[in-house]
């Protein structure tokens, strides 16, 4: 991209690209060469991408887009009462033995949500929510997983899996433009918790907007037995208005690029993990958080207030679990799991313990309930 990205520079082409309904090419996966792919194909098809991100479509004033909202500033807009996304699926204990084929099956969404009150975004999801289901599997295990497409949608898409061995991480064998579907196998050779997201050009674009999960490969033993397993990722958002401005909000290419989110979010959305959608336990019960950080950018200081995780594993990796820990730090593109017991009735916080994020939207509840632990903590 080098002749166009000098003329227009990463700003407007991805502009031009994410904003103005272009349907990127499946090319530039971020991954291992294939090997299946000739040069010729490859530079064929780069260059109907700068074709495709150099021209106006049909249809869009581009400078009106350009101009609409510049960073810093926002336009006026009504509060809109949107839905929550669902809450993600949660993938249970896989409790078996020997090893399986595990099918998946992931439908791209690109749908209108809550975003905070007041504000809305429009998510492009894996399976409707943010994150996407939780896949979980055994070490051995093979995992034949499908992606649709559907013809409605605005954007090709694909998906790259962590727990993958392979080029792409399976992203250059599920590239789906609107109305495809592929699928693929790989084999489950690592325990660990990792993340997957959508390494479509402009990855980061397509991760912010919501194309992230977890997969938790589980070793050949399984994971020892908790009361409660419960499902949390983090992620950036970044839009034209500010966090709490209300109205649809849009997509602001400047603030992505220098990495300052208006939103910084558990679950997709502020308030997304507090409520009637809080984590819930009771006194005595051991509880199991799986973590992950879609990103694109910031690293996570995930922290419960008024808790010490018993043992966390060290970068995703069950083989490297750490005891009596405060707070674990998650890269993006990177997982954690934490497990420890509630002692103490109350409500904990879960927070990106970068303080700064809180007024942004990283905020948690984990509602206990049960009799008080006065041993244990009281006022005196």
């Amino acid at each position: 991209m080098t002749a166009l990205t000098d003329v227009l520079g990463r700003r407007q082409l991805m502009q031009r690209m994410a904003m103005a309904g272009v349907a990127l090419p499946l090319i530039g996966t971020v991954g291992c060469d294939s090997g299946d792919d000739d040069g010729a194909t490859r530079a064929a098809a780069q260059q109907q991408l700068l074709d495709q991100a150099s021209q106006t479509p049909a249809g869009h004033d581009m400078g009106a887009t350009a101009t609409a909202a510049p960073s810093g500033q926002t336009i006026a807009q009504q509060a809109v009462d949107l839905e929550y996304l669902p809450v993600p699926e949660m993938a249970g204990p896989v409790n078996r033995s020997e090893s399986a084929t595990v099918e998946v099956s992931l439908e791209v969404r690109e749908i209108e949500g809550k975003l905070a009150d007041g504000a809305g975004y429009t998510y492009w999801t894996f399976n409707g929510t943010v994150p996407g289901p939780m896949i979980r599997a055994r070490q051995g295990d093979d995992v034949e997983l499908t992606l649709t497409n559907p013809t409605d949608s605005a954007f090709a898409h694909n998906i790259d899996l962590h727990a993958v061995t392979g080029p792409g991480g399976g992203a250059t064998l599920t590239g789906v433009a609107k109305g495809e579907t592929k699928a693929f196998r790989f084999k489950a050779l690592h325990p660990g918790v990792y993340i997957y997201h959508c390494a479509t050009p402009p990855i980061d674009l397509h991760i912010s907007s919501g194309m992230y999960g977890l997969i938790v490969i589980e070793p050949p033993e399984g994971l020892s037995p908790v009361d409660h397993e419960f499902y949390v990722c983090q992620g950036e958002i970044y839009t034209s208005g500010k966090a709490g401005d209300p109205g649809l909000q849009t997509f602001d290419l400047e603030r992505m690029s220098a990495e300052n989110p208006s939103y910084v979010v558990f679950n997709g959305a502020v308030g997304s993990v507090t409520g009637d959608r809080a984590l819930k336990a009771n006194v005595g019960d051991r509880v199991r958080i799986f973590f992950g950080v879609g990103g694109p950018n910031k690293t996570s200081s995930f922290h419960v207030i008024g808790e010490i995780f018993d043992r966390a594993a060290t970068w995703g990796s069950f083989s490297s679990m750490a005891e009596n820990v405060q707070t674990v730090s998650v890269a993006p593109g990177g997982a954690t799991m934490v497990e420890f017991q509630v002692q103490v009735p109350g409500t904990c916080i879960l927070v990106d313990h970068a303080l700064s994020r809180l007024p942004k939207g990283a905020a948690g509840h984990l509602i206990v309930e049960g009799p008080e632990a006065p041993d244990i903590f009281t006022a005196i």
